[in-house]
């Protein structure tokens, strides 16, 4: 699936240090490796959880690759938000050196 240019999208190397981070990845993909100051919300809980993203601010999203990501960043600019895809998903955060944490045994990685 290709987006084109419709996504606004930046490369998880320049996502700002004080962003606000949504990552939609499912459970597992999180528990494996996530960026520390990043908010989860999985995809298919959007719908009910909307409010809990900030309205006032920017928001990054971002999933493994860039493709979930991609279809919420549409979903929450058509509804009112100012979002932006991480190109890349965390495969390119984890490339990119950004910092990772995790919630299980193995060390940080993207799952």
């Amino acid at each position: 699936m290709n987006f084109g240019n419709d996504v606004p999208a930046v490369d998880a190397a320049e996502v700002p240090q004080d962003a606000y981070l949504l990552d939609v990845r499912e459970q597992y993909e999180w528990d494996a490796g996530h960026a520390p100051e990043a908010v989860h919300i999985p995809m298919g809980e959007l719908s009910d959880r909307a409010a809990e993203i900030p309205q006032d601010r920017e928001i990054f999203v971002v999933c493994r690759s860039g493709m979930r990501s991609a279809q919420v960043t549409i979903a929450l600019n058509q509804a009112g938000w100012m979002a932006r895809n991480v190109d890349g998903g965390m495969k390119r955060w984890a490339e990119a050196g950004r910092p990772l944490d995790g919630h299980t045994d193995a060390p940080p990685h993207v799952a």
